[in-house]
This record gives structure tokens, sequence and C-alpha cells, in this order.
């Protein structure tokens, strides 16, 4: 096979780019720690009803611990459990989630909170919600027919 000289200029331009491209994105995500999660916390995920703090999902006050509230989220085909949380306004709040059939996402619109929820792993976010509203929490990643209509609400309230 005969190639004409600006045809091996270019492909040995466009390899070696894309050899320094893949080079430096590589270094750059290691020196900055962007490494895949460690999955610290598993969980059997057909037991999940049965293991703390999934078997009490919801919002619960906490004391002694760096957030003050703890909101406990499990999915499961195409519902959240629970569909509607509370907290208040200025709060810092500690989201654990977890999924007990198949990959779900967990982002709540106009909001820097999302997650990727999967079967076996408990997935946390800490965060304060400094506005008042209701957010939309809908589900990211494609879970099946019914993804369309997996959504729940998270409702910042003003302080009483």
């Amino acid at each position: 096979m005969h190639f004409h000289k600006y045809e091996k200029y270019w492909l040995t331009f466009g390899i070696g780019a894309l050899v320094v491209f893949l080079l430096i994105t590589g270094i750059m995500a290691f020196h900055n720690g962007s490494h895949p999660p460690s999955a610290k916390k598993t969980i059997n995920y057909e037991q999940v009803d049965k293991q703390a703090p999934f078997d009490n999902p919801g919002v619960h006050k906490v004391t002694g611990k760096d957030w003050d509230y703890e909101v406990v989220v499990v999915a499961s085909a195409f519902l959240y459990t629970p569909t509607v949380l509370e907290v208040p306004v200025d709060s810092k709040v500690k989201f654990i989630a977890t999924t007990k059939d198949v990959v779900h996402g967990f982002g709540i619109a106009q909001t820097n909170i999302n997650m990727m929820l999967e079967p076996g792993y408990i997935s946390e976010y800490v965060t304060t919600v400094d506005k008042v509203g209701e957010y939309l929490i809908v589900c990211n990643e494609y879970c099946g027919v019914g993804h369309a209509q997996m959504s729940s609400m998270l409702k910042v309230v003003a302080k009483k």
C-alpha cells in the first residue's frame, strides 16, 4: 500500500496529537486526584429494606455530626422512597441514597446535587440548602420504560 507523502504527514500528526492529548488528560486526572469512586460503603441490594439507614427512609434530624439532617432515599422501579422530602432552609444536609434494582440517577434540579445510584453501593452527598423553594428530583440515568415518570420533590422551607 502506497501513501502520498502528505498523507503520511497528516497521519503522523493526527496520531501524535491523539497520543499527546491522552497523555495530558491522564496525567492531569491523576495529578488532580480525579479517581473513580472507591465504593467504601456497600450494601446487599437484595436486603435494602432490612438494613439501616434504608429501613427508615426520609428526613432525620441528627446531632453531634457535621451536618444537621440526613436525608435517606431508596430508588427502585420508577420511584423514589419517600416521594416528598422537607428540610429547613440554611441546613447542612447529608443525602444518603441507594437503589434496589438497576442503576438510577439522583439529580436535584437547580442545584449541584447529582449522584449515580448503583445496586450494592451507598452514595452520599453533603450540601447546604440555602434557598427556599420546591426542587424537582429526577432520575437522570435511563432505567427502563417508566424512567420519564420517576421523580420526587425536595421542599426547602423557612425555619419554624
